[in-house]
């Protein structure tokens, strides 16, 4: 088969080699053209998503939700591809995170870092504010996701700086607790760490909702 085109009912999946899973808000996709460049830039077993895949998921994200969206309007948008560039698209039901504590979302970044190795992007990063300035805890060159592009592009627009350090989730995740910090993620947007909220991690959330509200009023 042609990779990503076929029906979902034509071939049987295999085991998934890659899942993201994105936030919808009344039966919309917020941040689809980030999601979208974020897929691009993607790998699996190794070799790049293919220009004709991300086509596909384009094409499939209207047709999907129309379906999907119905029963979880504000649910999560999954795509899953298994090694062979095969493709399948669902929505299911959205369950906030249980535990919101700086350790429990460093260790959510954590794994997403891992998962970065493997398929080029995390969907989850840690986030932290020293002296009134926001640190992405990342390296130099690593991509943005679709949810971290959009963090990026709201510290331009809300004046707050912004710079990359890639030794900070080791230093969080062995113990050191920045004075602001949050997750930010594909499928849980802003999540600020109940151990460690401030005015300028909420001001990230608070637009994060409003965006979610937006759409949810332009249903």
């Amino acid at each position: 088969m042609e990779q990503g085109t076929q029906k979902v009912e034509d071939f049987e999946l295999g085991e998934p080699a890659l899942v993201c899973r994105w936030r919808i808000a009344g039966g919309r996709l917020p941040l689809e053209n980030r999601h979208l460049r974020a897929l691009s830039r993607r790998r699996v077993a190794g070799r790049g998503v293919t220009t004709q895949l991300v086509s596909w998921a384009k094409q499939h994200i209207e047709w999907t939700l129309a379906d999907g969206s119905v029963e979880n309007p504000d649910g999560v948008l999954m795509i899953a591809m298994d090694e062979q560039g095969r493709a399948a698209m669902s929505v299911g039901p959205y369950a906030e995170l249980a535990a919101r504590d700086v350790a429990a979302l460093a260790a959510r970044a954590g794994e997403s870092r891992r998962e970065a190795g493997e398929t080029g992007v995390a969907p989850e990063t840690l986030w932290a504010v020293r002296d009134g300035a926001l640190v992405w805890a990342a390296d130099g060159d690593a991509v943005a996701s679709g949810a971290a592009s959009l963090v990026a592009d709201l510290a331009k627009t809300l004046g707050v700086e912004a710079s990359r350090d890639a030794a900070l989730l080791g230093e969080v995740l062995a113990g050191a607790v920045p004075e602001q910090a949050f997750l930010c993620s594909d499928e849980h947007g802003v999540v600020v760490a109940a151990d460690a909220a401030g005015d300028v991690a909420q001001r990230f959330a608070d637009a994060y909702a409003k965006l979610l509200a937006s759409e949810r009023a332009g249903r």
